[in-house]
């Protein structure tokens, strides 16, 4: 499927956003706090600056490879598919993650799922959202979404978010709110 840069943008624009905010909150993603943390990396073994929070990056990187999982549920992530799913990353993290960051990351998932396989994967992205139900929760909105880059859920990837919905604790009546949710914020554009 191609999607062209408005769609791109309206893909960015649900990712940024949170599926509601609670008063007196920013509406603003968990996609989009950990990004900013994940931007602060050190690209090496410097000391780590003010503001760089490693639970955070763990879980950014959670996010994107559940979102990863879900686009190689169908077998493979073809390059125009791989292209488009990180230009959505890039623009959903509004510029604190650079593309090349990004594109390093999504190759070592590659290699990751390779090596260890989907449900090993969907374990390790269980285990960095850690117990919290709202981390899972961001994982399972950001997959569905990322999924519309390549024809929206379908079997294949409805299965994916299944499993990291119940490896993450979370009822599989979660991944349908989700996907609901993702429809609705694309709708109202």
């Amino acid at each position: 499927m191609q999607i062209n840069d408005k769609q791109v943008g309206l893909l960015a624009k649900v990712a940024r956003s949170t599926r509601a905010a609670h008063a007196g909150e920013a509406n603003v993603s968990i996609l989009t706090l950990a990004a900013a943390s994940y931007g602060l990396r050190p690209a090496s073994e410097a000391t780590v600056p003010t503001g760089f929070d490693p639970s955070a990056m763990a879980l950014f990187e959670a996010i994107v490879e559940g979102a990863y999982l879900v686009a190689a549920a169908d077998g493979v992530v073809d390059p125009a598919e791989r292209a488009v799913f990180e230009k959505v990353v890039v623009e959903a993290c509004s510029g604190v993650v650079a593309g090349g960051q990004i594109a390093a990351l999504v190759a070592d998932l590659a290699d990751q799922l390779s090596e260890d396989g989907v449900d090993a994967r969907v374990s390790a992205v269980a285990s960095m959202a850690g117990k919290k139900p709202e981390h899972a929760r961001e994982i399972v909105r950001i997959a569905a979404l990322l999924a519309e880059t390549s024809g929206g859920v379908g079997p294949e990837e409805r299965v994916v978010l299944g499993k990291i919905a119940a490896a993450s604790g979370l009822a599989d009546a979660e991944v349908d709110v989700a996907i609901a949710a993702v429809h609705a914020a694309l709708a109202a554009g």
